[in-house]
């Protein structure tokens, strides 16, 4: 078979990552819709597995067009919708909600690698799904209690500029810091916000965890999201705010795997991803210098922690090999 037009590399390469995703979304809210609260969450879960199985037909459409094997993804056996909750209290909803945050990120980089209309059309469909599917979960989450929202704060009266560099300085042996900016309210809100959800997804993994390795490692994932939380809550607190955690998320006794180890580091691993970009925004967008340096330093432990979960995938044989370019030199060897 020979393409007129075949879709170009990046491409490939997001829907590569995009199908392996999706297929993994897609076997969470299959065991969070058997055990979903009320009917009104089961609705937003159900049509969120519909919307996603369009476009991962669509993907697969174009991967059969493209003479493309098709990635293997998460199947039905990486999931047990038989086992016991092992979370409660709208946790499903906060779990679907943060990953709605990171695909709008995902989307709007896929979209700028992609050349073909057909690939265009799936990140524009999936763009306008995961954006409404975003604001039904944050007004759920509202409406029930379940989600809280950052500091209010006094409505600026007046245009400032920034008159000298101590604006930056947070390093201050004596004397107080500068108090927070909105702006950095907002980010530590939010990366608080996550790692509080992060660390109950993760003490669930470790609760239910076959492998020891793997088990040993959400542990370690755990003790770095405290970490985190710490030390955001006590940036907060230092200028006299209160860090707020919602009530919603309790994680159950169960230790019955609803989920696979591979399709749990999985998630993790996209999870981790998702942190060292919170951490570099921290990092760029704070103009306090402490909270930018504590920031990287974070986002170096996400990076190390991340690396060490690439590791066991690789030597548990669970890590799906990305497509590549052929390797040259070992053709023409070859031909020798």
């Amino acid at each position: 078979m020979i393409l007129t037009n075949p879709i170009s590399s990046s491409e490939i390469g997001t829907l590569w990552q995009t199908y392996q995703e999706k297929t993994l979304i897609m076997r969470f809210l299959e065991y969070f819709i058997q055990k979903a609260d009320d009917q009104e969450s089961r609705n937003l879960l159900g049509g969120l597995w519909q919307e996603l199985d369009f476009y991962v037909k669509e993907m697969e459409k174009v991967f059969d067009e493209q003479g493309m094997v098709k990635p293997v993804g998460f199947k039905s056996d990486d999931v047990n919708i038989e086992a016991p909750k092992l979370y409660d209290n709208g946790f499903d909803i906060m779990f679907v909600r943060v990953l709605k945050q990171i695909s709008m990120g995902l989307y709007t980089l896929n979209m700028n690698m992609a050349y073909d209309i057909k690939v265009m059309a799936i990140y524009e469909g999936l763009t306008t799904v995961t954006q409404k599917i975003y604001k039904l979960s944050t007004k759920y989450l509202l409406e029930k209690g379940l989600l809280s929202v950052p500091p209010k704060v006094t409505m600026p009266k007046n245009v400032e500029f920034i008159e000298s560099k101590k604006y930056m300085k947070g390093m201050k042996l004596f004397g107080d810091k500068r108090v927070l900016n909105d702006l950095e309210i907002g980010i530590l809100h939010h990366n608080l916000e996550s790692n509080n959800i992060g660390m109950k997804l993760i003490t669930g993994f470790a609760q239910c965890a076959q492998n020891k390795e793997v088990k040993q490692y959400f542990l370690q994932g755990k003790e770095l999201a405290k970490k985190q939380i710490r030390m955001m809550e006590k940036i907060l607190l230092d200028s006299d705010i209160t860090p707020i955690e919602s009530p919603g998320g309790t994680v159950t006794t169960s230790t019955v795997p609803p989920f696979s180890d591979k399709m749990m580091m999985h998630c993790i691993y996209i999870l981790n991803g998702f942190g060292l970009v919170g951490a570099g925004s921290g990092a760029f967008f704070s103009l306090r210098n402490d909270i930018s340096m504590k920031s990287i330093m974070l986002a170096k432990d996400v990076y190390f922690y991340a690396q060490e979960g690439v590791k066991i995938k690789i030597k548990q044989g669970w890590f799906e090999e990305p497509p590549q370019m052929e390797d040259r030199s070992a053709i023409i060897k070859k031909g020798q």
